[in-house]
């Protein structure tokens, strides 16, 4: 099990800080444990500060007037998540779970804000980070207003294909429902799809290990974005 300063010094929001500034930052950093399914924070609570995943998965969704759900990220260890109230002072713009046993590393507003003052890089590595963010949040619209479901659930397998460094397989580390969730489309749907990609030749199944048969077929569909035949 690595030690919270391990932990800090692997996440990119910290990377390449010296390492007295992640004494600094591990010294101001509050662990906190969640049951699966137990609420971190919720849409409108105060944005009091930021936290960083040290084990575990975290999901960040909104509820819409009619109790539907929409994840909007799942995060995982050394992923910080809730950091944009830091800079704005504002409220939380989302609720956060717990999807698994969780332990996470909680760093304050006011002391955390301190160390930027102290050490102005820190915050350029924030940017960063923010900036990676809204690009995500950019793609995630396109998909969502622009493409058809299809499009979006071969977008994101070839999206977890670079992330796990694996060309052949992905294993999804979340269950099938929340997956539907971050599509925005209902497990029902997602579950006509994969059966059809795989029917195709394009995807084969197993529990949440996906493999990826044809991975041309399944960039030509992720960024044509149309309906399959």
């Amino acid at each position: 099990m690595m030690s919270d300063l391990e932990i800090i010094s692997k996440a990119l929001i910290f990377e390449g800080l010296p390492a007295q500034y992640l004494e600094k930052i591990r010294d101001v950093a509050i662990s906190k444990n969640y049951l699966k399914g137990e609420t971190i924070f919720m849409e409108q609570d105060e944005g009091n500060g930021f936290y960083l995943v040290a084990e575990g998965q975290v999901k960040i969704f909104k509820v819409s007037v009619s109790g539907k759900e929409q994840i909007l990220h799942v995060f995982g260890p050394g992923e910080p998540f809730g950091e944009v109230p830091v800079f704005s002072g504002r409220r939380f713009p989302a609720n956060a779970e717990a999807i698994q046993e969780s332990r996470l590393l909680f760093f304050p507003r006011s002391a955390f804000l301190d160390l930027i003052t102290s050490h102005p890089s820190l915050a350029l590595n924030m940017l960063a980070v923010l900036s990676m963010r809204l690009r995500q949040f950019t793609q995630q619209i396109e998909n969502l207003s622009l493409k058809e479901v299809p499009a979006r659930l071969a977008a994101y397998l070839l999206y977890l294909s670079t992330e796990q460094g694996r060309e052949e397989f992905v294993v999804l580390g979340i269950s099938k429902g929340q997956l539907a969730s971050l599509l925005g489309t209902i497990p029902e749907t997602l579950s006509r799809i994969l059966g059809r990609m795989s029917k195709q030749g394009l995807v084969e199944t197993e529990d949440r290990k996906i493999r990826l048969l044809n991975r041309e077929a399944l960039e030509s569909l992720a960024i044509e974005g149309k309906k399959m035949d």
